[in-house]
């Protein structure tokens, strides 16, 4: 179930949009190789903090990068600032997390896999 305010949506998508752009253009500094895209931003209610998850592409060292990441956590801030000071009162505290959502997915794909090829049993 979906609580989060239409405030904290709206947001939480302004702030998805402008990490996207700074990850786009200067993550290849805090993730080197790496592909980041922003899967999700969740918003506490005051707005002070945003937790954004992140999924890794081309790239081994996932936890790593993701560490690397959190270790540049003021500096990216200080630059989502510079991009939303016109539309924030407060820039919000980032915390960083990792999205396995992909995983997950070929996961599960590899079992229904392994399921549609056992043989079938006749009751």
């Amino acid at each position: 179930m979906n609580t989060e305010s239409k405030r904290q949506q709206r947001f939480a998508g302004v702030i998805q949009q402008d990490l996207g752009a700074l990850f786009q253009r200067e993550g290849g500094a805090w993730a080197p190789g790496a592909f980041i895209t922003i899967t999700r931003v969740r918003m506490t209610p005051d707005l002070a903090i945003a937790r954004v998850y992140l999924s890794f592409l081309n790239t081994k060292t996932a936890k790593g990068d993701l560490a690397s990441i959190r270790s540049h956590a003021n500096e990216i801030r200080y630059k989502l600032g510079t991009r939303i000071k016109n539309q924030a009162r407060i820039v919000p505290e980032l915390e960083f997390f990792l999205d396995d959502t992909n995983e997950y997915v070929e996961h599960m794909d590899k079992l229904f896999d392994e399921i549609s090829k056992e043989p079938r049993q006749s009751e």
